[in-house]
């Protein structure tokens, strides 16, 4: 009897503290979920979890897997309280153990774009496919395999008179493994990436930020098994299957229109033009970047994110932009050695930002490593210097890079132009 009384005084105390700990962890979570209110982070960039509330029991196997800390409980239900981090990795999906989580794009106040697709990727304009984070689909695994069946579709098109059997846009996973299927079964394609480098929206995650990804089948390659991947690793391997296989990317030219022909498509790009037969758009959904549209632009010392701050060592780099991402850019740079920053933004104050980054942009011009210019312009990029204009004034000031942080344009008028139709997802799978 006496052992009875142990175990169940044992198992009270073990009660006991899991229910302090739990309720201290829905605290901070809740607080962290005003916080992102209040800052008008709130909503989802992307591919991102909703929660049934039927079905969740707040069991938290969602929150302990998500790798950006997106996730918590609140009032005994998962909830994003930190949704400006998600950018839709998928692991909470497969830790559910009650299905009370599905993915979607756009939220009940904001809604996104999708476009109409066949079960082959194909839109309502033949010829024309999209695979990938543009078509709805944010996870790497699935965004590659997209990839790979909808050259199977275009397989069936043939090449006609056409200078190629494809274009592919965009070298993210699914354009990647586009390419791969493309030599696999010898077609003549041409794959173009607005960026230097590919990856896609990978490419423009954080330094040693998780890459969520599963085992995919890429031709030429096989089956790749990878789980819980850096970033870095991630790319590292994509960099070697392109040297294996001799896979041709056309980097830093960005499409422009496409026209329809007779018998295809004419894809204008700003280095010239393809005649194919079938187009295989797998661009993401971050766009072509949003430009300052002034002379000395197209420098190759005008980037449109920040990547690696430490590349910024010594350096003077102007920030362009008014949002978490380039007040986070300016921060970074700024506290690498021998470095000066300039942040520069139009209007007269930074809205909807984190007060964090409030905190330490403050801290930074404190310091000197930062200056400020609010309700300001770029009016030209020189080599050594930029030309900035505040309160009427033009000024020269030493530059050796500028990084734009003004978002992106989705291609979604360029496609409408040409007839393919789109449907606004609110938050609904």
């Amino acid at each position: 009897m006496n052992y009875l009384y142990l175990y169940a005084a044992i198992i009270l105390v073990v009660i006991v503290l899991y229910s302090r700990r739990h309720v201290k962890k829905e605290a901070i979570d809740n607080t962290q979920l005003k916080e992102s209110i209040q800052s008008g982070l709130a909503e989802p960039p992307s591919l991102h979890p909703i929660f049934d509330p039927v079905r969740c029991i707040g069991s938290g196997s969602c929150a302990n897997v998500c790798p950006e800390g997106a996730i918590g409980i609140v009032n005994g239900k998962g909830v994003l309280i930190n949704a400006a981090h998600c950018i839709g990795h998928g692991a909470c999906l497969a830790a559910c153990p009650f299905d009370a989580i599905k993915l979607v794009f756009g939220t009940e106040k904001r809604g996104v774009d999708i476009p109409h697709i066949s079960h082959e990727f194909e839109t309502n304009v033949p010829g024309v496919f999209i695979a990938g984070e543009l078509g709805g689909m944010g996870l790497i695994r699935k965004a590659a395999e997209q990839g790979r069946q909808a050259i199977n579709a275009v397989r069936k098109r043939g090449s006609g008179a056409a200078e190629y059997d494809v274009v592919i846009v965009g070298c993210g996973p699914a354009g990647l493994s586009a390419g791969l299927s493309s030599i696999h079964h010898k077609l003549k394609y041409k794959l173009i990436e607005q960026e230097d480098s590919l990856g896609g929206a990978v490419y423009h995650y954080p330094r040693q930020k998780i890459a969520m990804t599963a085992p995919v089948v890429l031709d030429i390659v096989g089956t790749v098994k990878f789980g819980e991947v850096q970033k870095e690793k991630l790319l590292e391997f994509w960099n070697g299957v392109v040297q294996k296989t001799g896979l041709e990317i056309g980097f830093r030219e960005r499409m422009e229109s496409i026209e329809k022909t007779d018998d295809g498509f004419v894809v204008k790009t700003n280095k010239g033009g393809y005649v194919t037969k079938s187009v295989l758009l797998t661009m993401g959904r971050r766009g072509t970047p949003r430009k300052l549209d002034v002379p000395g632009e197209e420098t190759h010392k005008v980037v449109y994110r920040l990547i690696d701050p430490e590349q910024y060592k010594g350096q003077a780099v102007l920030v362009v932009g008014g949002g978490d991402s380039a007040l986070e850019a300016a921060i970074a740079i700024s506290e690498q050695p021998g470095s000066s920053v300039i942040l520069s933004y139009r209007s007269a104050a930074f809205s909807r930002v984190k007060q964090k980054n409030r905190t330490l942009l403050e801290q930074g011009q404190k310091a000197g490593r930062i200056q400020v210019m609010l309700n300001s312009a770029v009016k030209e990029i020189r080599d050594k210097d930029v030309v900035i204009e505040a309160d009427g004034q033009q000024q020269s000031y030493k530059n050796d890079v500028v990084i734009v942080c003004a978002g992106g344009l989705l291609p979604t008028p360029l496609l409408q132009k040409i007839g393919i139709q789109f449907e606004t997802k609110f938050g609904t799978a």
